[in-house]
């Protein structure tokens, strides 16, 4: 079952260059095989690097806690080195209408 899925990343490392770079590096191999697209925005600030990624698509996780679980066992030390907040908002496929579930 596909549902909709919108995932929101923040990753900060000290400056090294290319981190944006990196971090589509660990998205293909975290996401492999799923149908998700992401941006990635990449700012500098005070010795720091940032990137914001927004990741949207469709996938086969039907919760917030099955992706995390996806995540624990793909994301790798990188990835958890870096992290610093996330917003998960996974919409699970339902039969019928969106209102009433039914029709």
């Amino acid at each position: 079952m596909r549902n909709e899925t919108y995932l929101d990343f923040c990753f900060i490392r000290e400056g090294k260059g290319n981190f944006s770079q990196e971090i589509d590096l660990i998205f293909t191999e975290i996401f492999n095989g799923k149908r998700l697209y992401w941006y990635l925005d990449e700012k500098n600030q005070d010795g720091l690097e940032i990137v914001v990624a927004e990741v949207k698509g469709m996938s086969d996780w039907n919760s917030e806690e099955a992706l995390l679980h996806h995540l624990e066992e793909h994301g790798g030390n990188p990835f958890w080195n870096y992290i610093q907040g996330y917003q998960f908002v996974i919409h699970p496929d339902m039969k019928g209408c969106q209102s009433c579930e039914t029709h």
